[in-house]
């Protein structure tokens, strides 16, 4: 499982110049079933995704598709963790 971790690089007027595809983007692979939630940080500087792939070259194909990371929109840190403790409801992503 991987948390992205996106920042805004531009001016929020870029970022949303190309909301309405980066939320196709998302829509996608919450249909694919590999992102399981996401939204905005608080302030907005950015968001957070979580992700369900199967590793890291999963998660780098995913992200190339995402018109926030084609057009520079915002920098990317993805972070890889192993869930071991976890609600019942949440059990069925693992």
């Amino acid at each position: 499982m991987f948390i992205l971790n996106l920042t805004y690089i531009k001016p929020i007027d870029e970022v949303e110049k190309y909301l309405p595809a980066h939320i196709s983007f998302l829509d996608k692979y919450y249909s694919a079933e590999k992102f399981i939630c996401s939204g905005r940080k608080k302030p907005r500087k950015g968001g957070i995704i979580l992700c369900n792939a199967e590793n890291i070259n999963e998660v780098n194909v995913i992200l190339n598709e995402d018109p926030f990371y084609k057009e520079k929109i915002a920098s990317y840190e993805i972070i890889e963790f192993i869930p071991t403790k976890y609600s019942s409801n949440f059990k069925s992503f693992i």
